[in-house]
């Protein structure tokens, strides 16, 4: 059986869109955060597939590209120690005060 990530066009079979788009602001600033974190040692590109790969096919399905790069990011930086979920919880805005 093939992981969420193996694609291939799944689930419907239409091709993928691969035409260019801009970058929003946050997609930006998770891309200079994970060259910045490789630069340092501390996060390389097979352990941000393996994360990537790592997360729930249903929540997968939801996410839009630096999305998966942001939880998997975050997942391998609370891996190796460097920050908890509990010290990014306090740093992210709530879902009332960010509406």
């Amino acid at each position: 059986m093939t992981k969420v990530h193996d694609r291939g066009g799944w689930p419907t079979g239409d091709p993928i869109d691969t035409s260019d788009h801009p970058m929003e602001d946050w997609e930006l600033h998770i891309d200079g955060l994970r060259a910045v974190l490789a630069q340092k040692g501390l996060l390389i590109t097979d352990q941000l597939r393996r994360a990537i790969e790592s997360i729930d096919p249903p929540r997968y399905e939801t996410m839009r590209y630096y999305e998966r790069w942001t939880a998997a990011v975050e997942l391998l930086l609370i891996e190796k120690g460097v920050v908890t979920a509990e010290e990014i919880d306090r740093h992210m805005p709530s879902a009332e005060t960010s509406a």
